[in-house]
């Protein structure tokens, strides 16, 4: 295989076990335009759940400043599209990784 597949297959796959740190050092450290490209679209993929996090937090501060004797529904709102955001992520990663490595 090439080293070309390989990197731009493990930019993908890195969402289990780097993060956007892979993504980044591929993207930074290598001179091949197609594995700079899978770089930056599975770093930009890495960094869709972080964007949500202040959203998330926001939601628990404004459901908790309110929150007399009810259930925080925005938090679990945010929760729950946090947890859909992911998962989406992740298997668009998968799918991405492995249209890479079967590349020709």
């Amino acid at each position: 295989m090439e080293t070309r597949r390989i990197l731009s297959s493990l930019c993908y796959f890195s969402i289990f076990f780097a993060g956007f740190l892979f993504p980044l050092v591929v993207y930074l450290a290598s001179n091949d335009h197609v594995t700079k490209q899978h770089a930056k679209a599975a770093l930009l993929s890495h960094l869709i759940p972080l964007i949500l996090i202040p959203l998330f937090v926001m939601s628990i501060f404004y459901d908790f400043s309110r929150m007399a004797d009810s259930i925080p529904i925005f938090t679990v709102i945010t929760s729950i599209i946090m947890g859909l955001v992911s998962l989406a992520v992740v298997i668009w990663n998968i799918v991405k990784g492995v249209k890479a490595l079967r590349a020709e």
